[in-house]
């Protein structure tokens, strides 16, 4: 019983990251536009510092927390987490400057721990075979999250552009209290990391280590390509749906909760089954094949009804991520796990600081007053060439003897 409600609490934990990244999306355009008072396109250039903040503070603190969790245990770090995401979403509720939202910002991102401390809590209780398609429970969460987020956000809208954040950090509360009474340490102590120091947490030192374990360098390279590209989505979508079809928050709700919905069904019922019939490196390098034929689809879509149209194909391509994350959490040792998973959201955190700004200075580039093209799609056609880079790179010939 006790392990089943701390399974819930694991997947409850990431969808309320997922709720709470989600609201944003739909009310990021008016919300920049309310604190700033510019245009369309130089909000979405705000936009991007705030996200590329967020994304520098995890680069830093991932692997420090990572560590923690190794050392001290999974419980601790997750429950500190939590308070602080939801600390954070008071900060966005009651700001009125964008200075006080990059601050808000800036401490979420040095406690953005919940996401890979669960990952790392999932490989504590799984077996090396069950682990890719128990990643995909993960991204399936983090799904529903995606769905209700979205939602909340387009709905709450409507009674102002602060009023999802307050949502969201009643949320954060109330499962920080659940977990407090309902989840059990996953580490042992006889599993943990014996000491921990600031030179080996450090994000190059963590780096080194896990890069040093066999094929898990290269696999680094490809999880910075295909993150770097898939945050496009996040980046781009509720300012090009805006330009591109003249969606309002409502319609960015709609369309990324549809997004959302369909990553449920693929990782929750799809991952397993096809690890299962192609193995971790095929199911990886299907997944980014498809991505790269969504994003050039999106490129250069001009009908809203067809870019909805084409959500269920694009979320197929959701395989790649957990058959990617399995594979690299079998190659490391268990009191490596949360190192792993630390060292996973930094890199990921390096591409969510890059992506918003170049994404966004693309967007800027090909939509604003007297531009030399008319392509708000340009910062997806960018996207397939990075997942094709790091197709390229899955599939170039061993050279490490990685495991299979």
């Amino acid at each position: 019983m006790q392990n089943r409600l701390a399974l819930i609490f694991i997947l409850a934990t990431v969808m309320i990251d997922s709720i709470g990244i989600g609201v944003i999306f739909p009310i990021m355009p008016a919300l920049m536009r309310e604190v700033t008072g510019a245009d369309l396109a130089s909000a979405s250039l705000w936009g991007g510092v705030l996200a590329t903040s967020f994304a520098a503070m995890q680069f830093l603190c991932g692997p420090i927390v990572g560590n923690l969790s190794d050392r001290f245990g999974r419980r601790p770090v997750m429950l500190i987490a939590l308070v602080t995401m939801a600390v954070d979403y008071l900060i966005m509720a009651l700001a009125q400057s964008v200075w006080l939202l990059l601050a808000g910002r800036l401490m979420a991102g040095a406690a953005a721990a919940t996401y890979a401390t669960a990952n790392a809590y999932m490989a504590d209780i799984s077996t090396a075979r069950e682990r890719a398609k128990n990643f995909g429970l993960i991204g399936a969460a983090f799904g529903l999250g995606f769905i209700a987020g979205p939602l909340i956000g387009g709905i709450a809208a409507e009674w102002g552009t602060r009023a999802p954040f307050w949502t969201a950090a009643v949320i954060a509360l109330a499962n920080a209290g659940f977990g407090f009474f309902a989840l059990p340490e996953s580490l042992p102590p006889e599993r943990r990391r014996r000491s921990f120091g600031l030179a080996r947490a450090n994000p190059f030192a963590a780096f080194r280590a896990i890069g040093d374990l066999p094929g898990l360098g290269r696999s680094l390279w490809i999880l910075f390509l295909y993150t770097l590209a898939f945050q496009s989505y996040p980046a781009i979508w509720a300012f090009f749906g805006t330009e591109r079809f003249g969606w309002d928050a409502w319609w960015n709700g709609i369309s990324l909760a549809l997004f959302g919905g369909c990553m449920v069904v693929v990782q929750g019922f799809l991952v397993g089954p096809a690890i299962r019939i192609w193995g971790e490196k095929r199911t990886t390098g299907y997944g980014m094949a498809l991505e790269t034929v969504t994003f050039a689809f999106y490129g250069f879509v001009s009908s809203g009804f067809w870019a909805l149209a084409f959500t269920p194909v694009a979320s197929v391509a959701g395989i790649a991520g957990p058959a990617l994350s399995g594979h690299m959490s079998n190659a490391t040792p268990d009191d490596q796990q949360g190192e792993l998973q630390g060292v996973i959201a930094s890199v990921q955190a390096v591409a969510m600081g890059l992506a918003p700004m170049v994404m966004t200075a693309i967007f800027w580039f090909f939509t604003h007053d007297g531009a030399p093209l008319y392509l708000p799609g340009a910062p997806f056609l960018l996207s397939a060439m990075l997942m094709v880079a790091g197709i390229l790179l899955l599939v170039a010939p061993d050279t490490d003897r990685a495991p299979a």
